[in-house]
């Protein structure tokens, strides 16, 4: 495996400070100024959101987006952009390759010292479609939303988004609410966050993904991206 060392680590919790410095084109709703949003550009390998990852294998930049090869290809940040939140949305948009394998977690974040993570996953199908996986954990408590009838083309682009409102968790793809389902699942604390594969550097993700977007409530089908 390529690994490129890490120069700098930039240590930050998702708080007022991080966003402020991170997320200029990210504006709170009208009259909710206690409300976070956090973007992320995709768009290099040196600092994303004013954070150095670790870069693993070669990701490439293409078109303004980041893409990985499915193989050894992905970033690790030494942050958890969901640190501390009762209620989140994480959203990425993202172009699944059709050559991808059939499991891939390609956005994982996970305290540090336990088992508790969040994850946004694919799962690719031979007749050239995806479905979408999201999976939350929280000591003995965990759920995942699966349903392989939901099918989406590869080799486009997407937004999909995981949400967790204090009780229930959701997942959409293209702004449309795809599943949801109950869960008891307390807020994270510190640890890292991976793009292009598990954190233990497994089911590595093909194809390219441009933006992250980190919201400190659970958003609406109608405030998410889509293409």
């Amino acid at each position: 495996m390529r690994v490129r060392r890490l120069t700098r680590f930039v240590l930050a919790a998702f708080a007022p400070s991080l966003v402020a410095a991170c997320s200029d084109d990210a504006a709170p709703p009208d009259g909710d100024e206690a409300s976070k949003d956090l973007v992320w550009i995709l768009d290099n390998t040196e600092s994303i959101g004013g954070v150095t990852p670790m870069v693993l294998g070669e990701p490439t930049v293409t078109d303004g987006a980041l893409c990985f090869d499915g193989v050894d290809d992905a970033l690790v940040f030494p942050v958890n952009p969901l640190e501390g939140l009762a209620a989140f949305t994480v959203e990425v948009r993202f172009r699944p390759d059709a050559t991808g394998a059939a499991e891939q977690r390609f956005v994982h974040m996970q305290e540090t010292g336990a088992p508790n993570r969040a994850l946004i996953e694919t799962r690719v199908s031979t007749d050239g479609t995806f479905h979408l996986d999201t999976y939350l954990r929280s000591g003995t408590s965990e759920l995942t939303l699966i349903d392989p009838a939901k099918t989406h083309p590869t080799d486009a682009w997407h937004w999909a988004a995981l949400s967790y409102d204090g009780g229930t968790q959701r997942h959409f793809v293209d702004a449309a609410e795809e599943l949801s389902g109950a869960v008891t699942f307390a807020p994270l604390g510190a640890g890292q966050m991976s793009v292009g594969t598990r954190i233990n550097l497994v089911d590595w993700y093909k194809g390219c993904a441009s933006e992250l977007r980190f919201h400190d409530r659970a958003l609406p089908a109608d405030a998410l991206g889509r293409d």
